[in-house]
């Protein structure tokens, strides 16, 4: 099993390689590790090792060159942020040093020539601190420059981008985006030791790697089955990085694998009808829904935090939950805007605290004078997720309509439904969907703080007719983990039967 991430805080990988092992499979998780050291542990029966990923191929040639245009550039090695780090130190032992001075003069240490000699030759420091100062910033502008220049989306690269599309095609990848193939030089040589059955690719960047290493495996003559696992439709993602060429290169390679994948799984039954549009497949790909997973629970599991004492909150006072992913995409900046109109309401995101995105909308909460309403706390394993959120009043997902957002039932839907939460949701077509089929709670307008507020109001107005939907039969039991382990197990032996 390949995935390019770390493996934690990716629950859908963890429940598939916990869920393949229990079922009987050999599975070694292959992931990737974020500081460069190889590591091993187990999830369940599931071996997980994270391999180094060197990246030399991700920085372009001409990264490596001086720029002709800006030849006083700092290098983009981290120099320009030494410098003046170093020159800031500098002038503060400088202040230092002059408030040094200006007390020994009162205290009449100092004086007459003396005095006049330590002064100037401190203005002399000054003024060198001042000019040097100067120098580093006009460097880091010039470099600065040069990066903005080579941010690959100016008429050049488009053309440039076009012309490989031309003469290449879907083997366009390779002139377009190079650093693809630093994952096939770490994974790959680790997939053919492994001599695997079956390799389940996570996403788009492992489906190359998985489907070399099949054609690698034909050639000594053994057969590999492989099963391409879509979490997002490629052409409706947000480039990952900004430049133009990135789309392009990412959906050449997908188009030129794709007809590698024996078996193809997705997150939701929109998306399967687009990939198989898109990449003209001979049957509808595999749903298998982010459910949550109840049963993966170590039985030796200390019991979840409570959510309101996390907060610090008694019962009965309002509590809205946002857990998941904190990016401007998700919204959060529309959830944290609605605070000042929701009186007494309080909101806790259960996000990665350390990203600089949270750390903004803390500052905005604080300047809208609602800080004390805003509590940002940890993620818990993905076990605790559902017992965790039930503590909370409603469950939100202000998520923003990108292509990729309005054709799945992400995992949050399924964690705050097993919570029994009431949710509101935005106007993504998938969710918003199921909400208004389903009752279980509110839809607002993506981006508007006024139909938030609207839909937050209401549900706390009749929270308990927003949880009767989840009395229907039936409902919460094809939402749940184990119904979604068949569709993986049926996968699998059809690929491989007994």
């Amino acid at each position: 099993m390949l995935v390019d991430n770390k493996v934690e805080g990716d629950s859908r990988v963890q429940k598939i390689a916990r869920s393949a092992a229990e079922a009987g499979w050999d599975v070694t998780l292959l992931g990737r590790s974020p500081d460069g050291v190889e590591r091993t542990w187990r999830l369940g029966a599931a071996e997980v090792r994270l391999l180094p990923v060197p990246e030399p191929l991700h920085r372009r040639r001409h990264e490596f060159r001086r720029s002709l245009r800006w030849p006083l550039a700092y290098r983009s090695d981290g120099i320009a942020e030494h410098r003046a780090q170093w020159v800031r130190a500098w002038r503060a032992d400088l202040a230092v040093r002059g408030a040094l001075v200006a007390r020994r003069a009162a205290d009449g240490e100092l004086a007459g020539a003396r005095l006049g000699r330590a002064r100037r030759a401190l203005r002399r420091r000054e003024v060198a601190a001042r000019l040097l100062d100067r120098w580093v910033w006009l460097r880091t502008r010039m470099m600065n420059r040069v990066r903005y220049g080579r941010r690959f989306r100016g008429p050049w690269d488009r053309a440039y981008t076009l012309f490989w599309q031309l003469v290449q095609g879907d083997r366009a990848w390779r002139r377009l985006e190079p650093g693809l193939w630093d994952y096939e030089l770490a994974y790959g040589p680790e997939v053919d030791r492994l001599r695997p059955d079956l390799i389940h690719a996570h996403d788009f960047r492992m489906l190359g790697v998985g489907a070399r290493a099949k054609i690698r495996a034909a050639g000594e003559g053994r057969r590999v089955a492989l099963v391409w696992d879509a979490h997002e439709f490629l052409p409706g993602i947000k480039p990952w990085r900004d430049h133009a060429r990135w789309l392009p290169a990412h959906r050449a390679h997908e188009r030129e694998y794709a007809p590698y994948a024996d078996a193809v799984l997705t997150v939701s039954a929109d998306l399967a009808e687009l990939l198989r549009r898109e990449h003209r497949l001979a049957e509808e790909p595999g749903v298998l829904l982010n459910a949550p997973a109840d049963e993966h629970r170590p039985a030796d599991d200390a019991p979840p935090p409570d959510l309101r004492a996390e907060c610090g909150l008694a019962p009965g006072v309002p509590l809205l939950v946002y857990s998941g992913a904190a990016a401007p995409q998700r919204g959060l900046d529309t959830l944290v805007e609605a605070l000042p109109r929701l009186p007494g309401v309080h909101l806790a995101l259960v996000v990665n605290p350390a990203l600089r995105y949270v750390e903004r909308l803390a500052e905005r909460a604080a300047r809208l004078g609602v800080a004390d309403r805003l509590h940002v706390l940890p993620y818990v394993p993905h076990w605790q997720v559902v017992p965790f959120l039930s503590g909370a009043d409603v469950g939100v997902i202000p998520i923003h309509r990108w292509p990729n957002h309005e054709i799945a039932l992400i995992t949050k839907f399924f964690e705050y439904a097993h919570a029994r939460l009431p949710v509101v949701v935005s106007d993504v077509r998938t969710m918003a969907a199921t909400v208004r089929e389903t009752g279980q709670g509110e839809v607002f307008r993506a981006g508007d703080v006024d139909d938030l507020v609207r839909a937050v109001t209401a549900v706390l107005a009749d929270p308990a007719r927003h949880r009767a939907a989840y009395d229907r039969p039936g409902l919460l039991a094809g939402w749940t983990w184990s119904a979604q382990a068949e569709v993986l197990e049926a996968a699998y032996r059809r690929l491989l039967p007994c």
